[in-house]
């Protein structure tokens, strides 16, 4: 068998093509059954109803589409929602659609759980599972979209559980899949990776040819600052990952969590400025959410608006984000670790929810 979802476009078209060659299939068969992969997926071959039903038998006897059990959903009253999928071999994994105008955002996973344990995220305070595969990961946007195949997403971003360059190979192999004009057709530059900082596999993805986007999850300025909140930054240091990001031939966008007393004073405002200008980086403060540490403090709102406006003055372009799904478990790995331990889902919750 075949896991025909983990082949980039290219591949997986070569490899049917041959199949059906194989079996003596007449060749436009190929046009019939490529476009269920991406372009128009089913969940399982028996749903292309348009080929004969021996060949559907065949098909899935040979190249079986993965795909994953809805295992929780959660719908906030500001539109975001929470998916929350169960995997082949019992793992979970969650991915966040967040609606905006015609835009329509997923944030999807690309590993079960994190190694690197930085303080504020509820995925890395459950440890290292395993990683994703291609379509595992890309599975997450073929899964929303079947749910309507209306309004697929638009933009994909690599922000959920997991560091994506610590599972490049899949990773690369699932941009692919996304961008290419016959898997998911989505443009490059709606499509963001982002990563604390492996420089090895920044390198990489710095010399893929598109434009896609990347984000550095910064949340301090100073490896001083960094290291208490972002382990990591024992074995990459800040300083070495800015010098690779000023090789980066695209703008870059610097992640920054607002946490109360520990990084949002107004000096340190002045030395995220100083990071930011010679990058031309764009600047994303965000709120930290409650439900991925419950042992630290947002940032008040007063304190978040002048950490903001502090940037502008600098002439740093800086976007202070609303939090999104605060009446679900929205936060990355929160809803994970709280099924995982047993939690029971609070009942505001439901309203909305499917499970």
């Amino acid at each position: 068998m075949t896991d025909i979802l983990s082949l980039t476009p290219g591949v997986a078209r070569n490899t049917i093509a041959a199949w059906l060659a194989e079996r003596g299939e007449p060749s436009y068969r190929i046009q019939q059954i490529f476009p269920r992969l991406w372009q128009r997926p089913v969940m399982s071959w028996r749903e292309a109803t348009d080929l004969p039903a021996d060949l559907r038998a065949a098909l899935d006897e040979a190249f079986p589409l993965s795909t994953m059990t809805l295992a929780v959903h959660q719908v906030s009253v500001d539109g975001t929602e929470k998916f929350l999928w169960q995997l082949a071999d019992g793992q979970a994994i969650e991915s966040v659609l967040i609606p905006e105008g015609k835009r329509r955002t997923l944030c999807v996973s690309s590993q079960v759980g994190c190694a690197l344990g930085c303080v504020f995220c509820a995925t890395g305070r459950m440890g290292w599972r395993r990683n994703l595969s291609p379509a595992e990961i890309a599975g997450q946007v073929r899964q929303v979209a079947m749910r309507d195949p209306a309004k697929p997403p638009t933009n994909v971003v690599f922000m959920g559980m997991g560091e994506p360059l610590l599972n490049w190979e899949a990773v690369d192999t699932t941009l692919t899949i996304l961008n290419h004009a016959d898997g998911c057709g989505i443009g490059a530059r709606h499509l963001t990776l982002s990563t604390v900082g492996i420089l090895p596999n920044l390198a990489k993805f710095a010399a893929r040819p598109e434009q896609f986007r990347l984000a550095l999850s910064l949340h301090a300025p100073t490896s001083t600052l960094r290291g208490p909140l972002m382990p990591v930054e024992r074995k990459y240091h800040l300083s070495d990952v800015l010098a690779a990001l000023k090789q980066f031939r695209r703008r870059v966008t610097l992640e920054y969590v607002l946490i109360g007393g520990r990084n949002d004073s107004l000096e340190t405002a002045d030395e995220l400025a100083a990071i930011a200008r010679p990058l031309a980086a764009h600047v994303n403060l965000l709120p930290l959410h409650p439900g991925g540490a419950p042992d630290l403090s947002p940032s008040p709102r007063a304190h978040m608006l002048a950490f903001e406006r502090r940037l502008k003055r600098h002439g740093i372009e800086a976007v202070l984000r609303r939090s999104r799904g605060l009446d679900i478990s929205a936060a990355c790995g929160q809803l994970r670790v709280e099924v995982g331990r047993g939690s029971k889902v609070p009942a505001q919750e439901h309203a909305g929810v499917e499970q």
